[in-house]
């Protein structure tokens, strides 16, 4: 559905029930990728790209037990990685990211993961997204990262009407407080992962549809 004219400040007012909303239903929210430090999470959240976090966490245990950090990971080849992956989509591209990433991170930081976005994206397999969720789940940068769940929830709120995740990532920022960026982002996820979901969205157990104009009645 096309969304209703609606001035910046309804939006924003709309947007702050929304996130009231969001806060008594999510108030611990957080990533569901399992990390222990910033480099478990940043190799999660670049084998998380177009898989499930479920499939991401059955795979990592054995992965990081058997490369806990980067040198360890820097030392091994894609085919060593590949066998701790193999489940999940994309595995032999991942792998290979994986290892030259950590190669990198073992010649330019010293191991260590950067807590600047741009550096975080010149290493490969990382995207903006990944950027973004790695500085605010590990070190709360504020952003708002934009997956699949924050893009269709960004529309369907009618909070959003752009398609690329940094434009849609602009429009929420200007919507809500900067100190709730990273946890819009995790909530979001989740409310689209458990009730707003892609093909049949829950709205009548969705705490949001009074602020929702997309809500099928």
């Amino acid at each position: 559905m096309a969304c209703p004219k609606e001035g910046e400040k309804a939006k924003k007012a709309r947007a702050s029930e929304i996130l009231k909303a969001l806060k008594a239903l999510y108030p611990g929210a957080r990533t569901e990728l399992k990390h222990e430090n910033p480099f478990q999470l940043l190799v999660a959240t670049v084998l998380s790209a177009q898989a499930t976090d479920k499939s991401v966490n059955e795979a990592t245990p054995a992965l990081f037990a058997r490369f806990p950090d980067a040198k360890a990971l820097a030392a091994a080849t894609p085919e060593e990685v590949e066998p701790y992956i193999r489940k999940i989509g994309l595995y032999r591209t991942k792998a290979r990211n994986l290892v030259a990433l950590a190669r990198r991170l073992l010649e330019d930081y010293g191991g260590e993961v950067p807590r600047d976005k741009e550096a975080l994206m010149r290493l490969p397999g990382v995207g903006w997204k990944t950027a973004t969720v790695v500085l605010g789940a590990a070190f709360g940068v504020p952003g708002i990262a934009v997956d699949t769940h924050v893009a269709r929830l960004a529309r369907r709120l009618c909070l959003s009407e752009a398609r690329t995740p940094e434009k849609i990532a602009e429009d929420l920022e200007a919507l809500f407080p900067k100190d709730h960026w990273v946890f819009v982002h995790h909530a979001l996820v989740l409310h689209g992962r458990y009730v707003c979901t892609a093909r049949r969205p829950r709205c009548g157990a969705c705490p949001l549809a009074p602020h929702c104009p997309s809500r099928q009645v």
